[in-house]
């Protein structure tokens, strides 16, 4: 795996958590859109 497709890899999980977590924001589901935004930043920024 080449550098362009690793970070091509951690921006769409990245943007996979933040699909995530506003569907529960939807469900009012408030800790875990804090916690899948979390995990969204830590994974855009091994990018």
């Amino acid at each position: 795996m080449d550098k362009e497709e690793k970070v091509n890899y951690w921006v769409e999980i990245s943007d996979y958590d933040m699909e995530t977590s506003k569907t529960m924001l939807i469900g009012k589901r408030y800790l875990y859109v804090g916690f899948m935004c979390h995990q969204a930043v830590e994974k855009i920024l091994k990018a």
